[in-house]
């Protein structure tokens, strides 16, 4: 889940730590997250259910599963 921080302090290993106004940072980078114990979750998060997609009319096409196998240059000879 990709992170979009305001006024943040960053420290870095070995380095002196750095204030910036704005900080995006990709999801796979995230280790964990520190909270201060003043924050009140209760309030701040939000139960989502899942989203359930609407089905699509099928206007009296039967089902199937696609065109067959392709339209490819046929199935070849392990070439």
């Amino acid at each position: 889940m990709n992170t979009h921080l305001k006024t943040v302090k960053l420290t870095m290993k070995g380095k002196n730590p750095v204030t910036m106004d704005h900080l995006s940072v990709r999801g796979n980078n995230i280790r964990y997250y520190i909270l201060p114990d003043s924050l009140n979750l209760e309030t701040l998060l939000v139960e989502e259910t899942p989203r359930v997609k609407p089905k699509k009319p099928t206007a009296g096409r039967p089902v199937g599963r696609g065109r067959g196998r392709g339209r490819g240059r046929g199935r070849g000879r392990g070439r």
